[in-house]
């Protein structure tokens, strides 16, 4: 049997085990890349202002089938696409150093732009074709969501230098929220507990049981980063989105919230827009009414993806 042969039966094996559908395929066991359609395929292709590529971050311990729902919506959007999504448990986010995180994101720079290793590699590919100019729209979601966004803002600083990571719009959707730790405690340790029940962690085990043994362990990680001076994963990533050395100034954002959020807190979000506008991003802002915690597109979905058009049109009306 030739390699060549071994190779795409390998392919075709992950892209039918992947829980994210057909068409997906596993670079590690946190991502998944699928491809753009081929263009024989789309006899009507998209206007050239659409996203080539879209980075989807999970909420923490989301099921892939949840986030597969994203990927239709996107899909249906912007169907000439290509998706990188993330898979974001929570409690590995919690434990990993930066530099731990960041290395798990290196993936993720390389399905966006390839084998690429410098600032001016990039800027010569896009110079010699910029037709082929990649466009990038990024979702983030919740809290965890977000710290392996910022962990991927990290690792794109380090392969390419001084320049931040090139998008044109990012989704942030229930988040960011405050980094205190008493503040969060309840809503986080609840969401530990929530992702431990839905995958089948300590089964048998009572709801409130779960969450007290999932706030003793946050209370544990929360003193031990005390004693060594470590900056939290939250806090790094809140304060790593509105950084324009790392986070594209140029790109417009859009908060999708509500203030019946259980996990975060909607004034926090509100304040999190305040400093990126006072930076210099552009900002659009939905809240969403009667919905929980990363709930807005199930519960709302024409407002929730008329509010992501929108903002695309907005932030390309360069183009």
């Amino acid at each position: 049997m030739s390699e060549q042969v071994i190779v795409d039966a390998v392919v075709t094996h992950n892209e039918k085990q992947s829980p994210l559908g057909p068409g997906f395929k596993r670079l590690t066991e946190q991502i998944y890349l699928q491809e753009a359609p081929a263009s024989s395929s789309m006899p009507l292709l998209s206007p050239s202002s659409d996203p080539t590529t879209i980075l989807l971050y999970g909420w923490g311990d989301a099921r892939p089938k949840h986030l597969a729902k994203y990927v239709d919506g996107y899909r249906a959007l912007f169907p000439a696409a290509k998706f990188v999504v993330v898979l974001c448990p929570i409690l590995r986010c919690l434990y990993q150093t930066l530099e731990a995180r960041s290395k798990a994101m290196t993936p993720v720079i390389s399905a966006c732009f390839g084998s690429l290793e410098s600032a001016a590699d990039r800027k010569s590919v896009v110079e010699a074709s910029p037709t082929n100019n990649n466009r990038i729209l990024v979702q983030v979601m919740s809290n965890t969501g977000g710290m392996y966004f910022a962990a991927t803002l990290n690792a794109y600083r380090q392969r390419f230098g001084e320049e931040a990571f090139p998008h044109h719009m990012l989704v942030l959707d229930s988040t960011p929220g405050s980094t205190s730790f008493l503040q969060n405690a309840g809503p986080w340790s609840r969401a530990m507990a929530l992702g431990a029940s839905a995958s089948g962690y300590l089964p048998g085990l009572p709801f409130m049981v779960t969450q007290a043994l999932a706030c003793m362990f946050l209370a544990a990680l929360h003193g031990f980063g005390w004693l060594i001076g470590a900056s939290s994963a939250a806090a790094y990533s809140v304060a790593a989105v509105n950084n324009e050395e790392l986070c594209e100034r140029g790109a417009r954002r859009l908060y999708v919230y509500s203030k019946e959020d259980d996990i975060i807190y909607w004034k926090d979000i509100e304040k999190h827009a305040a400093q990126a506008r006072q930076r210099g991003y552009e900002v659009d802002m939905d809240m969403f009414e009667g919905t929980l915690h990363v709930g807005h597109m199930r519960q709302h979905p024409e407002q929730y993806w008329g509010a992501v058009a929108k903002t695309w049109r907005e932030a390309v009306a360069g183009l």
